[in-house]
C-alpha cells in the first residue's frame, strides 16, 4: 500500500498544493515555517480522520479561510482508494472513502496503516497518563476494531456516570439502582479492554527491546510497565471501595481510563533518570516497534512518517535507521527535513528510488 498523490485546499499554511509522491521515499526539504510538517500531517490525517499535531479541526483551516480538504489517493491491493477529509465552519468534519461518507470516523481506523516519528513525540514522557495511554489505545485500535468500539462506549458510559455523581451533589440526592447499572456496564466493558492492553504490552515490549538495544547498542535495560487498577481488583469492586470519594470529586476516580505505562531506563523513570539522548533513543525505538507490531498483526507495511528527527539524531541513529531502509523492512516512507544536501546524502544511501520536494 502507498499514498500515490495528495491534494490540499487552505489547509494550515497551504491554499492549494499538489503532489505526486514515490512508492519508497519522499522528501520534504527547506526553512522551517515553509509548512513540510503541515504536508506530513495532512498524510496523518487521511489515515487517522484528525490531525496529530492538532486535534482540533478549526485550527487547521488556513488564516482567514472557511473550510479545508485534504483529498488523498492511495493504491491499496492494486485498488485506487480515495480518502477525502473535510471540514468547514460550523459544521461537522467529513470522512470519505471513494466518495461515501464515513457514518463514523472509527469505522476508517487501521484502514490505512500509518506510524508517525515527530519530535511531539516527547509529549509521551513529559505529560500526563492520557498521552500514554492514547498511544496504547492507537496502536491496538488500528489492528482490532471490536476493542476501538468498547473504548467508545467505555467513555460514553463513563461520561453518563459522572454526570450522574453532578446530580447527586447538586441535587442532595443519591440512586444506587441508577448508578449500579452504569457500573455493571463500566466492569464489563473495563475488563475487556483491561485484558487486551495487558496483552498488548507482553507481546509488544520484546519488539521494543530488540528495537531499542538495534539502535543504542548498549547495556541499558527499557521497561514499558503497565499500570492499572485492574491488577489488583476488578471495575466493580473498585467503584464500591470508591463511592464515596467518587461523590465527594463528581466524577469517577478508578478504572481503566487511569491506566498509565510507565517508562522505565534500568528500573528507574526516564522523565527524570533519563539524558536527552536516552530519551530519543527510547522514543524512536518505541515507534520502530509500532511500526513492526502493526506490520505483524496487519500483513501489511505501514506508511512511516519521519518529522525532522535527522535535526535530533546523531549519525549512528540516523545510520541505523537508513539501515533498517536498505533491508526493505519499511513500505513508504515520508521524510521531513531542513538541510535538503544532508536529506539527498542520506537517502542516496538506501538505493531505493527517490523524490525530493523543495518547499
Amino acid at each position: 500500500m502507498f499514498l500515490k498523490k495528495i491534494s490540499l485546499f487552505n489547509y494550515k499554511n497551504f491554499s492549494e498544493a499538489t503532489f505526486e509522491f514515490d512508492s519508497k521515499i519522499n522528501c520534504f526539504v527547506g526553512k522551517n515555517g515553509v509548512g513540510k510538517t503541515n504536508v506530513l500531517d495532512a498524510i496523518y490525517h487521511l489515515a487517522n480522520g484528525k490531525s496529530y499535531f492538532n486535534p482540533l479541526a478549526v485550527q487547521n483551516i488556513k488564516h482567514q479561510e472557511e473550510f479545508f480538504v485534504i483529498d488523498g489517493e492511495f493504491e491499496k491491493a492494486e485498488r485506487i482508494e480515495q480518502i477525502v477529509s473535510s471540514f468547514k465552519k460550523g459544521q461537522k468534519k467529513i470522512l470519505k472513502r471513494n466518495s461515501k461518507p464515513y457514518e463514523k470516523f472509527s469505522d476508517h481506523i487501521g484502514f490505512i496503516p500509518l506510524v508517525i516519528i515527530s519530535p511531539a513525540d516527547n509529549d509521551l514522557i513529559i505529560e500526563g497518563s492520557e498521552t500514554r495511554r492514547k498511544f496504547m489505545d492507537n496502536v491496538i485500535s488500528q489492528l482490532d476494531s471490536s476493542y476501538l468500539q468498547g473504548l467508545i462506549q467505555y467513555q460514553k458510559i463513563l461520561s453518563q456516570r459522572n454526570a450522574l455523581l453532578k446530580y447527586f451533589a447538586l441535587n442532595h440526592v443519591f440512586e444506587n439502582d441508577t448508578l449500579s447499572i452504569y457500573n455493571e456496564q463500566l466492569n464489563g466493558l473495563g475488563q475487556t479492554i483491561f485484558e487486551k492492553r495487558k496483552q498488548f504490552i507482553e507481546e509488544f515490549l520484546p519488539i521494543f527491546n530488540k528495537h531499542h538495544q538495534t539502535i543504542t547498542d548498549s547495556s541499558e535495560t527499557v521497561q514499558l510497565v503497565y499500570e492499572s487498577h485492574l491488577l489488583e481488583y476488578d471495575t466493580l469492586t473498585l467503584l464500591e471501595q470508591n463511592l464515596a470519594k467518587d461523590r465527594a470529586l463528581q466524577y469517577t476516580s478508578v478504572g481503566i481510563h487511569k491506566d498509565d505505562l510507565a517508562f522505565q531506563i534500568d528500573n528507574y523513570p526516564i522523565k527524570k533518570f533519563g539524558s536527552q539522548g536516552q530519551q530519543k533513543s527510547f522514543l524512536i525505538a518505541l515507534k520502530l516497534a509500532q511500526f513492526e507490531f502493526v506490520k505483524k498483526q496487519s500483513g501489511e507495511k505501514p506508511i512511516l512518517l519521519l518529522d525532522d528527527i535527522f535535526d535530533k539524531l546523531d549519525e549512528t541513529r540516523v545510520s541505523k535507521i537508513v539501515e533498517m531502509v536498505n533491508q526493505e523492512e519499511f513500505g513508504q516512507l515520508f521524510i521531513s527535513d531542513t538541510h535538503p544536501e544532508r536529506t539527498e546524502n542520506i537517502v542516496k544511501t538506501t538505493h531505493q528510488s527517490y523524490k525530493i520536494f523543495n518547499l
